[in-house]
């Protein structure tokens, strides 16, 4: 069975972290506080410059690497197993976007070497049980993105009610731009991602051109997962590694966001 990191980096079967493994014997119900966790998304076209993006930001403090949806779009399951191969410790999240066909895209993905996998929330509930279903046969977790969901709280609660372990407060690249370009405010995960997080008792990621220091306030809203992607570490419009000293800024933000405490929802929940 693949394994995978708990929110403090100790490691154990998959199956020990999902929701409900603890009813028999709960834990207390104490204070508790985690580091934050960083992700990067490589939303990149080519294996070999994932491959150099992801070792860059493991250097700098990165503690989960994301096969974002480009990449899978141009390299199918072997972007997901080029990442399992080269950094075997480390959590792989398959960014698919699962629309339909739930069961066999997730465990395709977590044969590939996925430990998450990503199901939408505007899928059908039939999906989404499939994804979770799959999630605990092949032991990987399940993210649950509440993109353009007309309510995103209620998105978020469905996705939880179903088996979801994350919830990805997630506002869209055509939504935003597309707002924008209207001459409108363009939408902000963080505008409504404390209420999303009320709303849950599962850790929530906010996921949408985030600025860098909203990136870091990622944990103050209660959201200990944090996603480094467009515009921060991916040129957003031409799909490939953002200029300059990528690395050292990875590191800056890196040590920024662990230096942060926020409550363990594995332990608390």
């Amino acid at each position: 069975m693949l394994e995978v990191l708990d929110f403090n980096f100790h490691r154990f079967p998959a199956k020990d972290c999902r929701r409900g493994a603890y009813e028999a014997d709960p834990p207390p119900r104490i204070p508790f506080f985690m580091k934050p966790i960083v992700q990067i998304s490589l939303d990149l076209t080519n294996i070999d410059e994932a491959l150099e993006t992801a070792a860059l930001a493991i250097r700098a403090g990165v503690d989960w690497l994301e096969a974002g949806t480009p990449l899978i779009l141009a390299e199918g399951l072997h972007g997901v197993c080029a990442l399992r191969k080269a950094f075997p410790g480390i959590p792989v999240v398959a960014d698919l976007k699962t629309m339909d066909g739930g069961y066999l895209e997730a465990e395709m993905m977590a044969k590939a070497g996925a430990t998450h996998v990503v199901v939408m929330a505007r899928a059908h509930a039939e999906t989404i049980k499939c994804v979770v279903k799959a999630g605990a046969d092949f032991g990987c977790m399940v993210m649950g993105d509440n993109m353009i969901c007309p309510d995103m709280v209620e998105g978020a609660r469905f996705l939880e009610d179903l088996g979801c372990e994350f919830v990805i407060q997630h506002i869209g690249y055509d939504e935003r731009r597309g707002i924008a370009a209207a001459g409108h405010r363009m939408p902000s995960p963080l505008d409504q991602l404390r209420a999303v997080v009320d709303a849950v008792k599962i850790p929530v990621q906010a996921v949408g051109g985030l600025s860098l220091e909203q990136a870091i306030q990622c944990p103050q809203y209660g959201a200990p997962l944090v996603v480094l992607g467009a515009p921060l570490t991916i040129d957003a419009d031409a799909f490939k590694t953002a200029d300059g000293d990528l690395e050292s800024s990875l590191r800056m933000i890196c040590d920024a966001i662990h230096a942060q405490d926020v409550p363990d929802f594995k332990t608390v929940r």
